[in-house]
């Protein structure tokens, strides 16, 4: 299933300010396998930027990267506490710290840029270009 976007999860809007696509991020990560395995998982993948995914993808190799060392708190965490976010044109960033289901603490980097690129459906979405152990 390499298909983008994955059918029937949250996907990019432009109305969507860069705060809630981290938030919408979480929240779908927070509960990684509702409503079906994976979930929260696909919901990031949608909101990965294009060069993102020319660098993380496809899906199923986006689903093993999330779950290794370095992103699996992301999964199923207790409990996010994000920063304030920073905003500079058509860049931000916010830096998030997440408590993960073993109790481990990690802060991480969101950084998202609005696209405008050649893909009409994305337009002046804000996307995630990168996740970072900050």
């Amino acid at each position: 299933m390499s298909e983008y976007p994955v059918p029937n999860h949250p996907t990019p809007d432009p109305e969507y300010t860069p705060e809630e696509v981290v938030d919408l991020q979480l929240s779908a990560l927070a509960n990684n396998d509702d409503p079906v395995e994976n979930a929260g998982i696909k919901t990031a993948y949608n909101f990965a930027s294009p060069n993102n995914r020319r660098q993380t993808g496809p899906l199923e190799q986006f689903t093993r990267m999330v779950n290794g060392p370095q992103y699996a708190p992301m999964i199923d965490h207790t409990e996010a506490v994000a920063g304030p976010l920073e905003q500079d044109g058509d860049q931000a960033h916010q830096r998030v710290t997440l408590t993960g289901p073993t109790g481990r603490t990690v802060t991480y980097l969101f950084g998202l840029s609005r696209y405008r690129g050649d893909n009409e459906a994305l337009q002046e979405c804000w996307l995630t270009d990168r996740v970072l152990i900050d």
